[in-house]
């Protein structure tokens, strides 16, 4: 974290508006010219519960949370269940405050609540000398007063803004311009005096000491501020997709949500159904009815959709399904980031199948990957898969409006119309032969349903060109290498079309190499440069390729340099492991740095595993993170 920026952290209960009120902050911030990246903690709970979001604002682009923050707004739980030190769960109206000082760098702000917070638990928190030892600038105010003064409590998140804009010398006019595009009447009118009033108080009130100051900024186009959710769901539309069929779990319910509420006035369709499996079969009825379509789920949702998984696979129907992976295993931690779920992805289903795994690590990409999932898939009649995790699902960056400035992309790929099917290879009964055995890349014209000479049986059973269950040697080992040597087409089309899929930062000639997969991208490519201007010899690279694997991009990076550190947030080394499958060697030049705690990767904890690995790997971490050797090295 460089001098020049403000990381802003909000906590209070789950319920108090934490989540709103900080993207409202965020795109003020982002208004005035800024670039910024939000980070989100929130617990398993409908209300109450510690829940922070944190905010990054600089004048230059940014990927990745930072170490640490330098300014602490804590309205403290109002939702608390038991305010008592000693209850099961502790004095949880405190622990917006208690919780996040740890985190916090020397020198930085705190304003807390002191309407809610008691006086006595803060002594009890010795904040005070902490504040002293730290150089922290500490501001007691009365937020709830300030909002009770105006109407609702509920508005002290405003008088909370009010008090940050005026210590960080802020200018009101984006924040009012947000206020108003969101509120009207007496309540915009009661928001904006508080506001106000907030503001004033602490320019009368404080002697502000300390040097923080928001950042200056300035945006050569308009800026939009989306979450990973927000770009796959985009994306999605984008490329023509107008089916959805889900069933809520955090945190992949944000995309059906997103997709659910703009459907309607695209002529779409959005479907809540009993479960997961009935969500994934709805799907691929859907596109085998001609629809683009699509479904998904978070871990234990995505397991039940094994069977409709490989149905698409079996059938050749094409469809894209998203997986958002959180702590597991079973229930886990619903709320927190992780990424577990790379191998079930992989390998779910039954048998030698066949898939597409992408696994974004940026907002953009996540845009972007998803168009292409539904390119892949609908272009070789396979499932396509997006994996991301809570991290990239629920992080807000600004991204430039003309990024998504480009064509839509509505085609159904191989589907052949009435008059082409007049002249496609049909059987002596007058059916269609769907699953013709030589085609080009192994994908066999398809026809849709109600076409007139378009008629074959599609089924789960292995079939015949027609669809007729068939357990003939020679029909078997036909299809199943038709079907097997897409993936090998696709690997070519990406190699050729899409080689940015991987991300590749840090000078070309380094030594040492970082390698991650998915929403851990930023962080490290932020890592390796802080690596870079301490005058070490390192680059990096986040694959997003899973399936089929970019085997010779990984084989030239890793062997252009002596040694790689695999970055990922699981305790079993997952993707390390998929490297090492695919490639079948390098173990003695990979080491891994693994997170599995609950909360993403900072950027020094990479600093801090290269400078271990480097050393001889002797020392511990100082952070909850793990350095751990390839297998049999």
């Amino acid at each position: 974290m460089s001098d020049d920026e403000l990381i802003w952290r909000i906590a209070g209960g789950s319920g108090d508006g934490i989540d709103s009120t900080s993207q409202n902050f965020a795109k003020a911030l982002m208004r005035s010219g800024l670039h910024v990246f939000t980070h989100r903690h929130y617990p398993s709970r409908i209300r109450g519960g510690h829940t922070y979001v944190e905010i990054r604002a600089a004048d230059h682009e940014v990927q990745s949370r930072g170490d640490g923050y330098n300014f602490l707004l804590a309205l403290g739980d109002s939702f608390a269940r038991n305010p008592q030190e000693e209850a099961y769960y502790g004095n949880e109206e405190i622990k917006p405050l208690s919780e996040n000082l740890s985190d916090l760098r020397e020198g930085g702000i705190i304003v807390y609540d002191e309407g809610l917070i008691d006086e006595e638990d803060v002594e009890a928190l010795n904040l005070e000398e902490r504040a002293e030892e730290n150089g922290w600038h500490v501001y007691p105010v009365d937020l709830r007063a300030l909002a009770k003064e105006h109407g609702r409590e509920v508005m002290r998140n405003t008088a909370g803004v009010g008090v940050t804009a005026a210590l960080i010398d802020m200018d009101l006019e984006h924040v009012e311009d947000l206020m108003e595009d969101a509120m009207s009447g007496d309540v915009f009118e009661a928001n904006l005096e508080i506001l106000h009033d907030a503001y004033d108080m602490v320019r009368d009130e404080f002697d502000v000491e300390h040097d923080l100051r928001v950042p200056e900024g300035d945006h050569d186009e308009q800026q939009a501020l989306l979450s990973g959710s927000n770009a796959i769901a985009y994306g999605a539309i984008d490329a023509g997709c107008r089916f959805i069929a889900g069933y809520p779990m955090t945190p992949w319910t944000d995309v059906f949500t997103i997709l659910s509420q703009n459907f309607p006035d695209m002529g779409g369709i959005a479907e809540q159904v009993e479960d997961e499996i009935a969500a994934a079969a709805l799907a691929v009825g859907a596109s085998h009815a001609g629809a683009k379509a699509m479904s998904g789920s978070s871990g234990g949702g995505f397991a039940l959709m094994s069977e409709p998984l490989g149905l698409a696979e079996m059938t050749e129907t094409p469809i894209v399904l998203v997986e958002s992976m959180r702590a597991g295993p079973s229930t886990g931690m619903p709320t927190k980031p992780e990424q577990g779920d790379l191998e079930f992805v992989l390998y779910t289903s039954q048998g030698d199948s066949s898939r597409v795994v992408f696994a974004p690590g940026t907002v953009e990409e996540a845009y972007e990957q998803t168009r292409l999932a539904f390119d892949i898939a609908y272009d070789y009649q396979i499932p396509a898969i997006v994996i991301y995790d809570q991290k990239l699902s629920g992080e807000n960056k600004n991204v430039p409006v003309s990024f998504f400035d480009r064509e839509p992309s509505p085609d159904l790929g191989k589907t052949l119309t009435e008059e082409e099917l007049r002249e496609a290879a049909h059987d002596a009964s007058g059916k269609f032969e769907r699953f013709q055995y030589d085609t080009e890349k192994g994908v066999s014209p398809r026809s849709l349903p109600g076409q007139q000479g378009g008629r074959y049986l599609a089924t789960g059973n292995e079939h015949s060109p027609v669809g007729h269950i068939s357990e003939d040697p020679d029909n078997r080992v036909y299809q199943m290498e038709r079907r097997i040597q897409k993936l090998d087409h696709i690997r070519e089309e990406l190699d050729e079309e899409h080689p940015s899929n991987q991300t590749y930062f840090g000078p070309e000639d380094a030594e040492y190499g970082i390698i991650t997969w998915g929403s851990s991208q930023g962080v490290v490519e932020e890592a390796v440069e802080r690596l870079n201007e301490q005058g070490h010899s390192v680059k990096g690279v986040g694959v997003s390729d899973m399936m089929p694997f970019p085997e010779t991009e990984m084989v030239e990076f890793i062997e252009s340099v002596d040694e790689a550190m695999i970055v990922e947030m699981n305790a079993t080394a997952q993707f390390r492991g998929l490297i090492q499958k695919e490639l079948g060697r390098f173990g003695d030049k990979l080491t891994s740095l693994l997170k599995y705690n609950g909360n993403p990767f900072e950027p020094a904890e990479i600093v801090e595993g290269y400078e271990i690995n480097v050393a001889g790997g002797e020392e511990e971490p100082t952070s909850q993170v793990r350095i751990e050797p390839a297998a049999g090295d």
